[in-house]
């Protein structure tokens, strides 16, 4: 059964247990505004709401989304951090407003990381934060596609020492 339908009252896999130990409630979600980060921010939701939880909504602008958009475009490297900066207030805010419809309590963070990867940023929030939960909405290559991307989400949950939930895209979509 589906979280949504516990989340109506029909069916809660882990009630009683949610309701009387409160198993999470503190949830760490990283947004980058794709349609898996938006299916893992739905989720982390779903979860919120079966379990009183507040959000917090991450997004991380590193040194690879940087080096990406520098190449195509001829910016300079101030205009192009103001660029990233303002999609990412944009990416948070449509998020936000995403939570805040649902009566979530939610609030989120902006980080420049070009020190760090994102699964590095996203794993030292959740313990600066004390996450009991990180939800990412994952895109699941594999092969070739993986190796050459990266993945992040991977990377979190084989680093993250609280509960990993990786939200696939549905089949055909990555």
């Amino acid at each position: 059964r589906s979280i949504a339908a516990a989340s109506a009252g029909r069916y809660c896999p882990y009630f009683p247990y949610c309701r009387r130990t409160a198993v999470y409630q503190r949830i760490l979600v990283p947004v980058d505004g794709s349609p898996t980060s938006a299916l893992g921010l739905k989720e982390a939701c779903q979860l919120a709401r079966l379990t009183h939880a507040s959000l917090r909504l991450i997004h991380v602008i590193d040194e690879l989304s940087f080096a990406l958009a520098l190449q195509p475009y001829g910016y300079y490297a101030g205009e192009l951090l103001d660029m990233l900066r303002k999609n990412g207030t944009e990416i948070l805010q449509t998020a936000l407003a995403t939570a805040r419809q649902q009566d979530i309590k939610a609030d989120s963070v902006l980080y420049e990381s070009l020190d760090k990867t994102v699964a590095q940023r996203v794993l030292a929030e959740a313990a600066e934060w004390k996450a009991d939960l990180i939800v990412i909405g994952t895109h699941g290559r594999r092969g070739v596609r993986r190796m050459m991307l990266g993945s992040s989400a991977e990377e979190v949950l084989r680093n993250a020492t609280i509960p990993v939930l990786l939200v696939h895209a549905p089949q055909g979509t990555s």
